[in-house]
């Protein structure tokens, strides 16, 4: 009736949702397509505009190709792709940018942009292409400028467009689906027949459903039945099994029975034992009978539940020789191979341990002497379990029948037994795939064999070089670890270290100690089981040793001021990212693709000596510095103080910015360089001169130094500029290489969290990023200091403008020229 029925409802669906999906995957794929090339020509675009600008910067100078990448050439991009560049001069010779960029392409040969997709470093990048033609006195050549970036941003926006067409086109389809299913459901509603034949059937009445149905509810028909079926099936079988039981528990019982009647009307003391050990027998076979029931009707709930687990062998045999008495177990030898005791069955550990236990109780019973368990490996994948004894073993023509429920052989005669065992093993053998087979003893006896298969497990190899390869980095890091003191340190033990040994973080930064200091003391509060070790460096000198590999100790965290070489690391791959819980409270210009973190507010000021310049000439304006200094000359020659841009990372990030923002910047870099200016790798040393008065002012300190002198009652003034006032953040930065990649996120986390923000408020006066922070040195409290705009040096791709070869080398050459000149 199934394969005959016509189904409208099948045919109506099935046709409508197939062309409402049809319909919805190819505009789904059309707009997909147009996401990707709108992205694709949106981003293009500012590729080529970069490229074109940089190509604008081009100049000859003596015969050389010079460049000064402009800060617009990388501002436009504001995403969190990666970007590099190369600039090459036309006989191929690097100019700028990185040297390994698409070194293997052909020189550009115009002036239109050419784009193409380019492996490098692991990523798939975008490129630009395009030439700059430049006139020397022989010839004409061409400049070839390439840019790359990273997808991620594109991708990212082509996502965007197509998640945004396709919420309205999911949701239309379903609409048009559901009304498709609502109005079929509608039209054949009727369809209680089923229900109602069903809910008017007794309890016992298991027959199959045969009142007609549609065909669109055959199937469920047919799996009602085939339950049914089942189910009839398992209450024959319990029938079943209570009626053999009443059948073979009735003789041993009415023996027992007749046995005791005639020992309660027996005189005669021997004749009365004689009785008694009549009815021990027949209660002993009663017992026996009763559990073998009990046990076949345990094993068929089993087997029907299939509730197959890994067992090894040795587990197996070891568990059925543990419920064995003492006297038997004395008798039971075992003789496992080693590859087969560790393999491992996929079973029912309760059903195969009866099993085997069914056997070698038959061995007990029939042989008075040794009984030896053995297990060997077959192939392929199958193991043998081998149960032998010295008993009256079983004629060839009884072994057929043996395997039988309730049959039992010749040699079973005056033993105890009820003819379940062997049929109970050939049960469990069959349904798990494997075969049994009764085999006569050289010497005399019986052997039981009982192959299965063992589970399937997939190779380990993988495993095994996994291993290998983390105990050849162990031992090369063991080899490799510099001797103690080898690297100037401080070690934080862990308040609370457990009982296997506190795990290490080692953390490399431009901090001063006794302020980092704090950030350990509350990051300990928080995990006492961890160890913090930390090295204070300078920002150039971390930067550096990095690249290198000779940073010592390898670190785990780096926390630099230097935001922009920072930056550069992680463009160039070598930063972990980590997207922290707190990350989303972190204003925007200060993290950058969750690889480099600000976790600090720190203004660039002004300091002063109060002694030394009074409270009417303070110079609030980075103008008038310049003026105060042009001025005179002779009354602050030697007493000012600024970075040695060349030495300090942190002095050339602020030295760059404030060339790109005041058109006043070399006006005063002039003034610096006629009063003889003293030129400091870090801002503690400025504060402890002003504070001394061997200099009256310092430029470009770091306000956060500067305001934790200041409460500490350090004699030195503070101006916030009034025209701007640049901010940098401290930055944290995973390694890529960390060997503590979990620890070094969670002192991210701890820095990011109210109570690391509290310590960068409070008594670090570093400054909090976070708004709405508590404590003294606030973003907005700091901010408030200053009349001035607040421009933070946000991170990303145009940081790494200031870093470019060529720019930084001309940008430095002309700073020793006009401040320090030879």
């Amino acid at each position: 009736m199934a394969n005959s029925a016509f189904s409208i409802r099948r045919r109506i669906f099935a046709l409508a949702v197939s062309l409402l999906l049809v319909a919805a995957v190819a505009l789904a794929a059309f707009i997909n397509d147009y996401a990707e090339r709108a992205a694709d020509r949106a981003f293009d675009r500012l590729l080529a505009a970069s490229a074109l600008t940089i190509a604008g910067a081009v100049q000859i100078e003596d015969e050389t190709v010079l460049v000064e990448l402009p800060f617009a050439s990388f501002a436009m991009f504001s995403g969190s792709d990666r970007l590099f560049y190369t600039v090459r001069a036309p006989d191929g010779v690097l100019v700028t940018g990185y040297d390994d960029l698409a070194n293997d392409l052909p020189p550009a040969d115009s002036a239109e942009p050419v784009f193409q997709d380019l492996d490098y470093r692991g990523e798939t990048l975008r490129l630009v292409s395009l030439g700059r033609l430049i006139s020397s006195a022989d010839e004409a050549a061409w400049v070839t400028i390439r840019v790359a970036e990273t997808q991620n941003e594109r991708e990212l926006l082509s996502a965007e467009i197509l998640s945004n067409a396709m919420l309205p086109l999911a949701a239309l389809t379903l609409l048009a689906i559901g009304i498709v299913w609502f109005g079929l459901g509608r039209t054949f509603a009727p369809l209680s027949t089923l229900e109602q034949e069903l809910r008017a059937r007794s309890p016992d009445d298991l027959s199959p459903v045969s009142v007609p149905v549609p065909a669109e509810v055959s199937q469920l028909v047919v799996a009602l039945n085939g339950f049914t079926d089942r189910l009839r099936l398992a209450i024959e079988r319990l029938s079943g099994l209570v009626s053999e039981a009443a059948h073979e528990v009735r003789t041993p019982l009415a023996s027992l029975r007749a046995q005791a009647e005639i020992a309660m009307d027996e005189p005669d003391p021997e004749k009365l034992r004689a009785r008694v050990s009549r009815i021990h027998q027949s209660a002993a076979q009663a017992s026996q009978l009763v559990s073998q029931l009990l046990m076949d009707a345990t094993i068929s709930h089993r087997l029907d539940m299939r509730d197959a687990r890994p067992t090894s062998v040795d587990a197996l045999i070891e568990e059925v020789r543990q419920r064995l008495d003492p006297a038997a177990a004395a008798r039971l030898s075992v003789s496992v191979e080693k590859d087969a005791g560790a393999a491992e069955l996929f079973a029912d550990r309760v059903v195969v341990r009866e099993m085997l236990r069914n056997v070698v109780d038959n061995a007990m019973l029939y042989s008075a002497g040794p009984v030896e368990i053995a297990a060997a490996s077959l192939e392929p994948g199958t193991v043998l379990l081998s149960v032998s004894d010295r008993g009256p073993g079983i004629p060839d023509s009884e072994k057929e029948t043996v395997l039988q429920r309730f049959k039992r052989g010749s040699a079973g005669e005056g033993k105890t037994g009820s003819g379940l065992g062997l049929a109970i093993v050939k049960r469990v053998v069959d349904s798990h795939g494997g075969s049994l087979r009764l085999a006569d003893r050289d010497g005399g006896g019986l052997t039981v064999e009982i192959t299965l298969p063992l589970r399937r497990r997939k190779p380990a190899a993988h495993t095994a070089a996994a291993a290998v390869a983390g105990a050849t980095l162990l031992a090369a890091a063991l080899v490799l670890m510099p001797g103690h003191g080898e690297a100037a340190e401080n070690r934080y033990a862990a308040p609370q270290p457990p009982a296997e040994g506190a795990r290490s973080l080692t953390i490399v930064g431009t901090t001063d100690t006794p302020l980092f200091a704090r950030f350990v003391e509350g990051f300990q509060q928080v995990r006492p089981d961890v160890e913090v070790i930390y090295r204070e460096t300078d920002t150039l000198v971390m930067y550096e040793q990095f690249l290198r590999g000779s940073i010592a100790p390898k670190p785990d965290l780096m926390i630099s001021s230097a935001a922009d070489l920072q930056l550069k690391l992680a463009n160039d791959g070598h930063a972990l990212a980590h997207s922290s819980q707190y990350l989303q409270s972190v204003p925007g210009w200060a993290q950058w693709r969750g690889e480099v973190i600000g976790f600090t507010f720190e203004p660039a000021v002004i300091i002063y000596n109060p002694d030394l310049v009074r409270e009417d000439e303070l110079p609030r304006t980075h103008l008038r510095l310049a003026e105060l200094l042009e001025e005179q000359p002779e009354r602050f020659r030697g007493l000012v103080g600024t970075y040695d841009i060349a030495k300090s990372g942190v002095g050339y990030l602020l030295a760059a910015q404030d060339q790109l923002i005041s058109s006043n910047f070399w006006r005063l870099a002039t003034a610096f360089g006629r009063i003889g200016v003293h030129l400091s790798g870090s801002s503690p040393d400025i504060l402890d001169r002003v504070a001394r008065g061997d200099l009256a002012l310092g430029y470009n300190v770091l306000g956060s130094y500067a305001l934790a002198r200041q409460a500490a009652g350090a004699q030195i003034g503070i101006i916030v500029p009034d025209d701007y006032v640049l901010v940098l953040t401290r930055t944290m930065l995973i390694p890529r290489d960390a060997s503590e990649p979990d620890l070094a996120r969670a002192f991210v986390d701890f820095a990011l969290s109210p109570q690391g923000q509290a310590i960068s408020a409070g008594d670090a006066a570093l400054g909090s990023i976070v708004p709405g922070s508590t404590g003294p040195f606030t973003s907005e409290a700091i901010s408030a200091r200053g009349r001035g705009a607040v421009q933070p040096l946000a991170l990303g791709p145009s940081l790494l403008v200031s870093l470019d070869q060529q720019r930084r080398s001309r940008f430095l050459a002309t700073w020793r020229e006009i401040v320090s000149p030879r």
